[in-house]
């Protein structure tokens, strides 16, 4: 009796202590599995593995023939590299000089510069087809630089320029003469913000605005809030969208030290409600409607385009029913749902994503276009979570305020393109605004295939993608042919292409006929030369055996 008491009382707590480890390691297992299968989805791992990888480059004949092409295509694509240099040359002198200084002292622009194209091909890229980053004016669709070169403009301001650059010209003019009188007076409000308020109720159908200067600092305070009101402390985000450049939402690549409360995890995925119905320290989603286009993928720069496997594809109704299932699991648990409509807002429809999708959240957050081309951060939110201190815990309160918010000049300019907005003439540009965008990809994509070209293209309504139907490490080299045909891309390049919505079917076809030109060309400069045999995936395996060489000295 006296031996079996202890050893009982040890297997009462053994079990004890299992019932309590073991519903911890299950919802660890559920939450490792509702991660998205892509370095995306695995925050830790990815800052691992770009820890791990390489820096390599190519020289000589291997730049031109790391596909294994015979020595005749790795000579034509070597004078065609060096030709279209010569265009280069003699058509930036002065942008090309200019960047070339701005980029000693720029940070921005020294990374940008470097990140245009995969890392084995940068130096040389750099040293010989550097295009101007000065621009001199805008008119219509275009933009010229500071060369007197005008070309077609499809880098949309990263999202700012929905209705084109004269109409933000106009809204920053009124702005000024109506803001001249008071001038960059703050901390007291121009009268104009109680027209701004009233007009963003109404948009979001929500019920207080706060403002602030960038749509980073937006999300910032709207995931403040929902930390500060529901008591909890993790957001979710998802695998590849972006959120702005603060550490909460970039746990991953870019951030130098690891968030500990954010969760990454699928969309679209059954796995993720289970998450999100099952766990208690949930405060918060952020949704950036533009991962609907690629769900699950991280912005398509051509700087990570070492193959042809980049994808793209909006399925509006499966999208569309993924927000509802979202919003219900949100509902039910008391989970804060956040729209981020940084970059899309106002560009599918008058009220936003929320408009389009059908689909209403309890805080949005706005920024870019709003404005009139000015910079601001707006978050609209419910009553109840939009409060900064609690009536019955007077030291207890989320502090938020900027020096900047509610700047005269920004709020005028607001105005400026709210009321434009509000116009029933204005907002016939929504009408058929997605048979249009949907009918002009479908345009370019038959141009594409009619001329036997490796191109294609997916598109959420005005922003597009590219996407490449032969294998080929030399995609990113079509950015330099369009440029070289007029067409003005960001350093992301062929990644993503933002239209204005003021485009005309005329200017549309002159964009779509560059296009094809610039592509034919790189067709006949041997680019897209394929032996028949070479994947995808024997592609991403000869760039592991490159590195794994450079990495161990063989």
């Amino acid at each position: 009796m006296e031996t079996t008491l202890p050893i009982l009382s040890f297997s009462v707590a053994a079990a004890a202590s299992a019932a309590a480890v073991l519903p911890k390691i299950k919802a660890r297992v559920e939450l490792s599995r509702a991660k998205h299968r892509s370095l995306a989805g695995h925050s830790k791992m990815s800052r691992r593995v770009a820890k791990l990888l390489p820096f390599y480059e190519f020289e000589g004949d291997k730049y031109f023939g790391c596909d294994g092409a015979p020595a005749n295509v790795v000579m034509q694509r070597k004078d065609a590299f060096f030709r279209l240099a010569r265009i280069y040359a003699d058509r930036y002198p002065k942008g090309r000089a200019m960047t070339k200084e701005a980029a000693e002292t720029i940070s921005d622009l020294n990374f940008t510069e470097s990140y245009r194209v995969p890392f084995q091909f940068s130096r040389l890229v750099r040293e010989h087809l550097g295009t101007s980053t000065f621009m001199e004016s805008s008119s219509g669709v275009t933009v010229t630089d500071v060369d007197g070169n005008t070309s077609y403009d499809l880098t949309g301001s990263y999202g700012v320029n929905i209705f084109g650059n004269d109409f933000y010209k106009e809204c920053i003019e009124g702005s000024e003469k109506r803001a001249h009188a008071l001038g960059p007076v703050l901390g007291p409000y121009h009268p104009v913000i109680l027209e701004n308020v009233q007009r963003l109720r109404q948009i979001s159908g929500l019920d207080e605005v706060s403002f602030h200067m960038s749509g980073t600092e937006a999300v910032m305070q709207a995931v403040r809030l929902a930390r500060y009101h529901t008591k909890r402390t993790h957001l979710v985000r998802f695998a590849g969208a972006y959120h702005g450049w603060w550490g909460d939402v970039q746990p991953g690549v870019g951030n130098p030290i690891a968030a500990h409360e954010t969760y990454t995890l699928s969309e679209m995925s059954e796995k993720t409600l289970h998450v999100l119905r099952t766990r208690k320290d949930i405060a918060c989603v952020l949704v950036n409607p533009l991962q609907g286009l690629h769900p699950n993928g991280n912005a398509p720069g051509d700087s990570s385009l070492v193959d042809s496997s980049r994808g793209g594809n909006f399925d509006r109704a499966a999208y569309t029913e993924w927000l509802k299932k979202l919003r219900e699991v949100c509902t039910e648990r008391g989970i804060v749902l956040i729209f981020d409509e940084v970059f899309v807002g106002f560009r599918l429809a008058a009220g936003g994503a929320q408009e389009y999708f059908g689909v209403k959240a309890d805080m949005v957050t706005y920024g870019k276009s709003l404005a009139g081309g000015l910079p601001v951060g707006v978050v609209c939110g419910k009553k109840e979570l939009m409060r900064r201190f609690r009536d019955d815990r007077p030291a207890d309160i989320c502090f938020a305020r900027g020096t900047f918010n509610s700047h005269p000049y920004v709020m005028t300019a607001m105005d400026e393109f709210l009321s434009r907005l509000a116009s029933p003439n204005f907002r016939a540009i929504y009408d058929g605004l997605d048979a249009t965008w949907n009918g002009r990809v479908q345009k370019l994509n038959q141009m594409m295939t009619d001329a036997k070209l490796p191109v294609q293209f997916a598109n959420f309504s005005s922003i597009w993608t590219v996407k490449y139907t032969t294998p080929s490490r030399y995609n990113w080299m079509l950015q330099y042919y369009l440029r070289a045909e007029g067409l003005s891309l960001s350093w992301v390049g062929t990644g993503r292409l933002i239209f204005s919505l003021n485009y005309t079917d005329a200017d549309f076809t002159e964009v779509a006929e560059r296009f094809v030109r610039a592509a034919e060309k790189m067709k006949a400069d041997g680019f897209w030369w394929h032996d028949g045999v070479l994947t995808n995936k024997q592609i991403k395996r000869q760039i592991l055996k490159e590195m794994l060489a450079k990495r161990f000295g063989r």
